[in-house]
């Protein structure tokens, strides 16, 4: 089920937070507004409240990076430094010394812009320390759809994924939160 049809130029930005939209519908939302697209939904989310308040575009500050193409080699005791970015030489890095599993987890992505002044040797070992940790990662907002399903199996551990899906499906078409509740299995009978 979808929403998309309830995101119109008439919400007000109060009903807008009331309802689950896909980032695609957002996206389209925007483009049929003259709305900038780019970004991750919760920037999307942000200029459609923006302009279901004011009418306008929301007006977004740009900033251009100068493009240093200086390559260098990355070493073990090399230092991750400020404002590090996982990029494609950095995963082949990792890929080489971790092995083919490498992915950058969100949670180790956070580790490593906290830790400029750290090497890729203690970054490694960190990463290690993340994949092998028990503890529940935290999920951020914008990914309600997971921390969804994660909470239905704490809750149903006999249920399938598709009895998950399914009461998602339900629950994200309602108006109010996007949470899971025992009531939500009522869909599945």
């Amino acid at each position: 089920m979808s929403n998309k049809d309830l995101l119109t130029k008439d919400l007000t930005p109060e009903e807008f937070g009331q309802y689950y939209f896909l980032k695609e519908e957002l996206k389209e939302f925007c483009r049929s507004e003259g709305l900038k697209v780019s970004g991750n939904k919760q920037d999307l989310e942000k200029r459609i409240i923006h302009y279901l308040s004011t009418g306008k575009p929301l007006e977004e500050l740009v900033v251009k990076q100068k493009s240093d193409n200086i390559i260098y080699e990355i070493k073990l005791d090399s230092k991750l430094g400020d404002n590090f970015k996982c990029s494609e030489d950095k995963r082949e890095f990792f890929e080489k010394h971790i092995g083919k599993g490498f992915k950058f987890k969100v949670k180790f992505q956070k580790w490593l812009k906290a830790n400029p002044e750290k090497t890729y040797m203690d970054a490694i070992n960190a990463y290690f320390e993340i994949i092998n940790s028990k503890e529940k990662t935290k999920i951020d907002k914008q990914f309600q759809y997971n921390q969804y399903i994660r909470d239905f199996f704490e809750d149903n551990d006999d249920k399938s994924l598709d009895d998950a899906i399914k009461c998602w499906n339900h629950k994200k078409s309602l108006k109010g939160h996007n949470k899971y509740e025992k009531t939500d299995l009522e869909v599945l009978l």
